[in-house]
This record gives structure tokens, C-alpha cells and sequence, in this order.
């Protein structure tokens, strides 16, 4: 497959720069995967197409204000940098605009020296290992200077940066938000569990890897940068007891369907499951680098809730490895017609 085959034209007027006030309030594309019959809803209505047999897989991840602003210590020379993978206590993977002259050794003053960096190396793609030194707690001192890091599309300032983050967000770790999750609400999540439907919460922190562009010609060619990822033993349960009783998984977002499948993967890697079993996810964590694209075979997922995501990216690969390509792109053409708003703060597609 060439990565041109999933591209589609998008006006840039149809994306969002902000949320809209009421999350649950956006638009909402039902995708039937048999028919290939769209319906156009609200994101409330996602009520009606879930049954009491199903369950509901979210990912509780929780975005850090990772960009930072400071100076080099020797010239005063603004710098900006992104937090992307905690390797230790400490020491940071990295990305450093401007990056040229940030070498081993520089020394970056954020906040006047509330919170001091050196750079110790650089890695893969240019990205630099930071090793931070300051007085107290990591996360109150990032909290205090660090901003959202928002995608590059979106050239509005966020005013609540809690609209960055889901209402079930609990983990700190995240580059990006899971933004299929952005469209729920307290209250829509309470009545989704008054109808019976179990939620299972998963988490995967999402790195800047998953929205990099795809620079090979080739799909098979691409390499995903690797994320950390866990489910639990009460995520598990939920998973194995849904399948068992024939109801459907409906993952929330590209996030939440890697980190399935990935965990499904682990155990059929360790091939404990054995002829016959009952079993498809068991408790596991780790890093995975999963590339979901056309050809592939869910084991877990069987629904997905998305958001419209950008021409030739991993995650219409994905999308369309669920769906069909010629079908999602008829569907994102409609979308379009129909100016749906795109990306983190836009509308939400149904995929069932």
C-alpha cells in the first residue's frame, strides 16, 4: 500500500481551533461497517447504539504541560522544549526547538532557574535526553511553567487547559491528549453505566510518534515510535467477560484500541492462552509499537469511537484497517461536504 492512498482533501477552515462549550454537544458520524450506511448524529446519541452486553474501553492517561520555555545558560538564547518519554526519575527524552546548537553539555534556565536542564545526549530523530535538577516536586514546578502542548493546526490560545484533558483523566504522562475522549461528560458516563454498560480503563501515554507524518512511501515501511501502556487486572476481566457473553468491545479512540490489541498480542506472544481458552487479554504492561493498518485482524476491538484525523496518518491507516480504506475515505469525503469540524477539538466518528 502506498501512503498516498490515504489521502483525502481537507479545507482548513473545517479545523477546530476550539472546544466547543458543551463536550458532549458535538457532531457524531455513525460509520455501519456492514452497510457502509452513515448516519449524521450528535455525540450524545452515542447512547443509542451501545447495548448492555457491551463494554466501554477508555483511556485514563493524563497530558502534562510538557512544552516549556527557557534560555541557554551561557547566552541567554530562547529555547523551547517538548517532554516526551520520562526514561528516568529525572532524565527526559526530548524534543529542542532550536535544536541545532543544543548539544551535550548546554545548560537551559526555565522560570529564572526555578527549574535548571542539561542536555546529556542525542538520541533517535534528533531528540535530545534532558536531565532536570530543581527544589521540590517535579510535577507542581511543571504545573507552575510548563504549557499544553497542543498540536501545530491548532493557532488559538487555549483558555482552560482542562479542555486538553478527558473528565476521567487520571495518570500523568501524556504528550497529546486521547482526544476521542474530550466528548464525554460526567453525566453521559453515568448514563452509560446506568444502562449496565461496563466501562474497563486502560491507560497508554500518548507520544508525539502517533501523530508524526509518514515519510516512506511505502505503508509497510513505517516504524511507530514505542509508548508505554497498561491494563489492569479489572480492565481484563471486564474485556474477557464482554467477549465471553458475545458482547462487542467499543474502544474509545486510536489509544485505547492499541493498547487491546497490543495486550492481546503479548498473550498470544507467550502463548499461554492455550486451545480453546476463554481468555483474550490478561494484566500486562510495557511498550508497545503497534501499527495498525489495512490487512490487519482485531483480536479485541470491535467498535471504535474516533475523532477525524489528518490525510495519510497512522491513524486513518488505522481507522481504515477497521472499516475498509475506500470506505472511510468516502465517509471523511461526506464529513467534509457536510463541514463537520476536524481533528483534537472537532467531531466524532462511530465506527460499528
Amino acid at each position: 500500500m502506498n501512503v498516498k492512498d490515504f489521502y483525502y482533501d481537507l479545507p482548513k477552515e473545517l479545523i477546530a481551533q476550539d472546544p466547543l462549550a458543551d463536550r458532549s454537544s458535538s457532531r457524531l458520524l455513525v460509520l455501519h461497517q456492514e452497510s457502509g450506511e452513515l448516519e449524521h448524529r450528535h455525540f450524545a446519541d452515542i447512547l443509542d447504539y451501545l447495548k448492555p452486553e457491551d463494554c466501554l474501553v477508555i483511556n485514563n492517561t493524563k497530558v502534562i504541560p510538557a512544552r516549556l520555555f527557557g534560555e541557554r545558560e551561557s547566552t541567554q538564547a530562547k529555547i523551547e522544549i517538548l517532554l516526551l518519554k520520562r526514561k528516568e526519575k529525572d532524565l527526559w527524552e526530548c524534543l529542542v526547538k532550536p535544536g541545532k546548537k543544543a548539544k551535550p553539555g548546554t545548560r537551559i534556565l526555565f522560570g529564572g532557574g526555578l527549574l535548571t536542564g542539561e542536555i546529556m545526549d542525542v538520541v533517535e530523530d534528533g531528540n535530545r535526553l534532558i536531565r532536570f535538577d530543581y527544589e521540590g516536586i517535579f510535577e507542581e514546578i511543571l504545573d507552575r511553567l510548563g504549557q499544553m502542548p497542543l498540536p501545530p493546526y491548532i493557532t488559538h490560545q487555549l483558555k482552560d487547559k482542562n479542555r486538553y484533558q478527558t473528565v476521567y483523566a487520571k495518570y500523568d504522562g501524556s504528550a497529546a491528549a486521547p482526544t476521542a475522549g474530550l466528548h464525554f461528560t460526567p453525566e453521559l458516563l453515568r448514563q452509560i453505566r446506568a444502562r449496565g454498560i461496563q466501562i474497563a480503563e486502560v491507560t497508554l501515554h500518548v507520544g508525539l510518534g502517533t501523530f508524526r507524518p509518514v515519510k516512506v512511501e511505502q505503508v509497510q515501511e513505517h516504524h511507530m515510535h514505542s509508548e508505554y501502556f497498561q491494563l489492569d487486572e479489572k480492565a481484563a476481566e471486564i474485556i474477557n467477560e464482554t467477549k465471553r457473553r458475545g458482547g462487542r468491545v467499543v474502544c474509545v479512540g486510536t489509544t485505547s484500541c492499541r493498547t487491546v490489541e497490543s495486550a492481546a498480542a503479548k498473550l498470544r506472544e507467550e502463548n499461554v492462552s492455550g486451545e480453546g481458552s476463554q481468555t483474550w487479554v490478561r494484566p500486562c504492561s510495557g511498550w508497545t509499537d503497534i501499527f495498525i493498518y489495512p490487512g490487519y485482524q482485531f483480536q479485541i476491538l470491535d467498535a471504535l469511537i474516533t475523532n477525524f484525523h489528518l490525510p495519510e496518518s497512522t491513524l486513518v491507516m488505522l481507522v481504515a484497517a477497521l472499516a475498509g480504506r475506500e470506505r472511510i475515505l468516502r465517509a471523511y469525503e461526506t464529513a467534509v461536504e457536510e463541514e463537520y469540524r476536524f481533528f483534537s477539538f472537532g467531531d466524532a466518528m462511530l465506527v460499528i
